[in-house]
């Protein structure tokens, strides 16, 4: 943990919320990106989002500082979509008018541009929403881990650390997760790995 990391979460625990203000702004994106990954959904991405750093906020004095402040958030924004599903008691979501305005997308899934070729646009945007409807239909922990490795480039000893798994256990459900996803995207061959890992 960097002194500077400790002097924030020292100044918190003193119910300093200039520096609760501070870590959020740092950790702000990287939450709704993954709590947007987990659900699909941009509108349930934000409330999540709030309910992490409420959540991070009365927890913090219980944080040790032996792993990442980053990582520990990430740890609270997976439990807090899995309590959310589970809530719902259902884990595939049907988002499609979401992705009919791309305003309704986070910039890192807007449609990469390829000039004045509007099919090549609209085939990326088809691929992207296929993508994110099969993550949806993959379990809770397939569905994170998945998202973890290759959509947040985690390593995997640190996607173990923030589920409280093994490595072993985090290569199986990548795998399978592969394997699904796959499976459920064959239509696009050789396409799908390279998009997943974008």
């Amino acid at each position: 943990m960097s002194s500077e990391q400790s002097r924030l979460i020292a100044r918190v625990r003193d119910g300093n919320l200039i520096a609760f203000r501070k870590i959020m702004e740092l950790h702000q994106r990287d939450v709704f990106n993954l709590a947007y990954d987990m659900t699909g959904n941009r509108q349930d991405a934000e409330d999540l989002s709030q309910e992490v750093f409420i959540k991070a906020f009365y927890a913090m004095q219980h944080f040790r500082g032996d792993a990442k402040i980053g990582s520990w958030l990430y740890r609270i924004t997976v439990n807090t979509c899995i309590d959310k599903a589970r809530k719902k008691k259902e884990e595939i979501y049907d988002h499609s008018e979401e992705f009919n305005d791309t305003n309704s997308v986070p910039p890192k899934y807007w449609p990469v541009s390829y000039g004045d070729n509007p099919e090549k646009q609209a085939e990326k945007s088809m691929m992207q929403r296929h993508i994110q409807n099969a993550l949806q239909k993959l379990s809770p922990g397939e569905r994170t881990v998945f998202i973890l490795r290759h959509y947040h480039d985690l390593p995997l000893g640190e996607i173990a650390k923030i589920l409280d798994i093994s490595p072993g256990t985090v290569k199986s459900q990548i795998h399978r997760a592969f394997k699904k996803l796959q499976t459920q995207l064959s239509f696009y061959r050789n396409d799908f790995g390279r998009e997943v890992q974008k």
